[in-house]
């Protein structure tokens, strides 16, 4: 898959157990209350909320969350107002970042996003400084244990998909954007689970830093993820063989 990182691998997998759940379960809950304000509450009508649906229950969120979440946006209960915002920026090394944001104050969220660049000697930039070195596609990570290459392959030549990849135990699925409905639906059809699923940004061309330089990006990317308002982090960078191992500990 052009632009994939191993390290993300390694991040979908982690996070399954990861011990900040909670807030996972908070960003997540912004995604579904925004996709329910703008399409409505049933995920069968609005594509937006059964994708952000999917990734909850992926991130074992309770089903009374995700029903809360889905009224706070339709207006059944009080609920905040967010809006999606994208920022831009290169950090050490000159890597490129995007960071989907969900705020309720653009005016905390911006600061807030330019101190973390300054911190690292990065740059936050304008809009669509980076942007042209990412494409939107959908991605499914899926385990090997799971199922098969012949069954992906099935799915993938029937719903239009561009690539089936096994690395590290995993199968990687990706494709356009229009076709990940189709993609999802193939393999709940075949009881194939993933274990992420998503609409993402990959890169075209991925760099492979110093490991020095790749330890400052992890910790820049982790210190990013971990801000409230921060949803999606994406990069160009992918971590040296050297440190990979350390990583996946």
């Amino acid at each position: 898959m052009a632009g994939h990182s191993k390290w993300a691998n390694i991040k979908h997998r982690k996070g399954r157990q990861d011990a900040k759940r909670g807030k996972i379960w908070s960003k997540i809950a912004r995604q579904i209350i925004v996709a329910a304000k703008d399409g409505g509450g049933d995920p069968e009508a609005n594509l937006a909320l059964r994708y952000a649906v999917d990734e909850a229950k992926q991130a074992n969120m309770p089903k009374d969350t995700i029903a809360n979440a889905i009224k706070k946006g339709t207006g059944e209960l009080g609920g905040e107002n967010y809006e999606e915002v994208i920022y831009e920026g290169y950090g050490p090394g000159g890597v490129a970042f995007m960071i989907s944001c969900l705020t309720d104050n653009r005016n905390r969220t911006a600061p807030e996003m330019r101190k973390f660049f300054e911190r690292v000697g990065g740059t936050l930039g304008a809009t669509n400084c980076v942007a042209y070195m990412f494409e939107q596609k959908g991605t499914f990570l899926i385990a090997a244990d799971k199922t098969d290459e012949d069954a992906l392959m099935e799915v993938a030549l029937d719903t239009g998909a561009d690539d089936v990849v096994l690395e590290d135990d995993f199968f990687q699925i990706s494709c356009d954007p229009s076709a990940f409905k189709d993609v999802k639906d193939a393999l709940d059809a075949k009881g194939i689970e993933p274990d992420s699923s998503e609409l993402a940004m990959v890169a075209g061309n991925m760099v492979t830093p110093d490991e020095a330089t790749a330890r400052k990006l992890v910790q820049f990317t982790e210190d990013l993820e971990d801000h409230d308002d921060v949803q999606k982090v994406y990069s160009n960078f992918d971590v040296p063989d050297s440190l990979m191992a350390e990583l996946a500990e």
